[in-house]
C-alpha cells in the first residue's frame, strides 16, 4: 500500500507560535494548512504556502469552525448553508495565496470539530461536499477511513468529488473504526514502537488494531502525523523512513 504522510500545519497566529513547520515540512508529502478560522492568519498562510511549494509538498485546505479560542475543536451549531459558506470562504482564502505562487489547493481536510461532525452527520458531510463541488470538482476531500468508506464514497459521487482516506498514526481507535475521544485518557497512542508497528501493518496488510485488540481493515491514502507533540520531528523522521522503505 502506498501511503503519504500528512500533517496539520500553518497554525501559528500573530505572535503565538505553533508547531515546527520549517523543520517538519521536508519530511511530509501533504500539508493541511489552516485557513484563519481555527488558527493562522494572512501572513502565516502566505509563508506556509511558500514553504510547502519550496519542499514540493501537496497543499490541502484545513478549514474549521470559526473558533480561535477553542482551536476549532468544539462543535458549533451551524446551518448547512453556514457550513458550506465557511468552507468555501476558507478554501478561497488559501487558494488566493496558492494562485499568487503558481500552485493550488489539491484537497480539503476539515479540522477538529468540523472533521468529527462531518464523519457523524450526513448533512455536514454533504454541506462540505457541496462547497467543494461548487468551487472546483478536482479538489479531493480527506475523511477518516472507516468500515463505512463505501457509504461515504457513494454520497461523494453525487457531488463528483473524490475522497482520500486518512488514518491517524498516534490516535487510538474504537472497535467501530472511530477515534477514541480526546476526553478519554487513552485517546493518544504515545508508545513509539506501537506506532511504528501500526505503520508496518498498514503498509503490509492494510489493518490496525483497536483499543480492545480488534483488527480493523482500513484503506489508507494518508497517514496523519502531528507536528506539535513532544519529539515530533524525530518521530516524523522515523515514520518517513518506515513509509519510504
Amino acid at each position: 500500500m502506498s501511503i503519504k504522510l500528512n500533517c496539520d500545519m500553518g497554525e501559528s497566529f500573530g505572535i503565538w507560535k505553533m508547531g515546527l513547520d520549517d523543520e517538519i515540512m521536508p519530511y511530509i508529502d501533504m500539508a493541511n494548512l489552516a485557513c484563519g478560522f481555527h488558527a493562522s492568519d494572512a501572513l502565516t498562510m502566505n509563508k506556509s504556502v511558500l514553504l510547502a511549494k519550496k519542499n514540493n509538498v501537496i497543499i490541502g485546505a484545513h478549514p474549521g469552525y470559526q473558533d480561535l479560542v477553542g482551536f476549532g475543536r468544539r462543535s458549533m451549531s451551524c446551518s448547512d448553508e453556514e457550513i458550506s459558506s465557511l468552507v468555501l470562504y476558507q478554501m478561497g482564502a488559501l487558494s488566493a495565496f496558492c494562485k499568487a505562487y503558481d500552485t493550488r489547493v489539491s484537497y480539503v481536510k476539515p479540522h477538529g470539530g468540523l472533521y468529527h461532525d462531518m464523519m457523524n452527520k450526513e448533512n455536514v458531510f454533504r454541506a462540505i461536499l457541496s462547497a467543494i463541488s461548487s468551487y472546483d470538482k478536482s479538489i479531493e476531500l480527506m475523511i477518516l477511513s472507516s468500515p463505512k468508506n463505501e457509504e461515504y464514497a457513494l454520497v461523494a459521487k453525487e457531488y463528483d468529488i473524490t475522497l482520500l482516506y486518512e488514518v491517524f498514526a498516534d490516535r487510538n481507535y474504537n472497535d467501530d473504526g472511530s477515534l477514541v475521544s480526546r476526553t478519554q485518557s487513552n485517546a493518544v497512542l504515545d508508545n513509539e514502537e506501537a506506532v511504528i508497528l501500526r505503520v508496518k501493518n498498514l503498509k503490509e496488510k492494510g489493518t490496525l488494531f483497536s483499543v480492545t485488540g480488534k483488527e480493523l481493515s482500513l484503506k489508507t491514502d494518508a497517514l496523519c502525523v502531528h507536528g506539535d507533540t513532544k519529539n515530533a520531528l524525530e518521530f516524523i523522521k522515523i515514520l518517513r523512513k518506515e513509509i519510504s522503505e
